[in-house]
């Protein structure tokens, strides 16, 4: 049986990695919204990249294995020619996949240290604790008003609101103090574990007004399915306005 030369093969596995360099606007963002947060301007093009790359090759492949089905039938009763090997071949199966992953691999480094660093205090506007416990969130927004901080709690039945505002960089202190949790916001393509005795620390920005859900999405026990929360994105002031009333609602709460 003839082998497929390899060299047309080798040029379109070549460009693969390449293609990840498409304009965003010029590319569907497959399932998620350019501009929402500070995480997706990061996440969304390395997103986008890796499909066209996982398409490519996925198209090659279907090409690879119909060309025998329609160009390599049966024509008579003699025997096929056998090939013991096709050293170009082979050699473009192992090296190119290579490439390929070592493109994508690079940029997925480049974008996540960009995703994960953290800033120096004075370059964050706000500091929210977020703590995961069996079966809701509880987010604490520090430095709110003259008691230091305010604090919303969720319950199964009435999951919590976390109100973030736009356009200033929020840092977020993750733990847990029962078993490991997810907090998720899926539209922000963020996603930190909750660990017991493990702080973790996160920052983005919200760009774009609206609520948005978020979950734990790691199997905490039975109610896990119930950990649930939403995101609000609002104006600074309309932040502003929400501290001081939770502040007014803990004082009030006091007396």
């Amino acid at each position: 049986m003839r082998m497929a030369h390899p060299k047309s093969l080798i040029t379109l596995l070549a460009i693969t990695p390449l293609l990840t360099g498409c304009a965003q606007s010029e590319v569907p963002g497959l399932g998620f919204e350019e501009g929402l947060s500070s995480v997706n301007d990061q996440a969304l093009s390395l997103w986008q990249g890796a499909w066209i790359a996982a398409g490519v090759v996925g198209l090659i492949t279907l090409i690879l294995i119909l060309w025998p089905v329609f160009f390599h039938r049966k024509k008579n009763e003699n025997f096929p020619k056998q090939t013991q090997y096709n050293i170009p071949v082979e050699v473009a199966y192992t090296v190119i996949p290579l490439i390929i992953v070592a493109v994508l691999f690079y940029f997925t480094v480049q974008r996540e240290s960009k995703i994960v660093k953290i800033s120096p205090d004075a370059q964050i506007s706000h500091f929210i604790d977020v703590v995961g416990f069996q079966w809701s969130w509880q987010f604490k927004h520090r430095s709110a008003g003259e008691y230091k901080s305010a604090i919303i709690t969720g319950t199964p039945a009435q999951p919590p609101t976390l109100v973030l505002p736009q356009g200033e960089r929020v840092r977020f202190t993750l733990n847990a103090n029962d078993v490991v949790h997810g907090f998720w916001i899926p539209a922000f393509m963020i996603q930190v574990q909750n660990l017991p005795g493990v702080t973790n620390q996160l920052e983005f920005t919200a760009n774009k007004l609206g609520t948005y859900p978020g979950r734990c999405n790691i199997l905490c026990g039975r109610n896990h399915a119930q950990m649930l929360f939403n995101v609000k994105v609002v104006t600074p002031s309309e932040y502003q306005k929400y501290l001081d009333d939770l502040v007014a609602e803990e004082k009030a709460a006091t007396l």
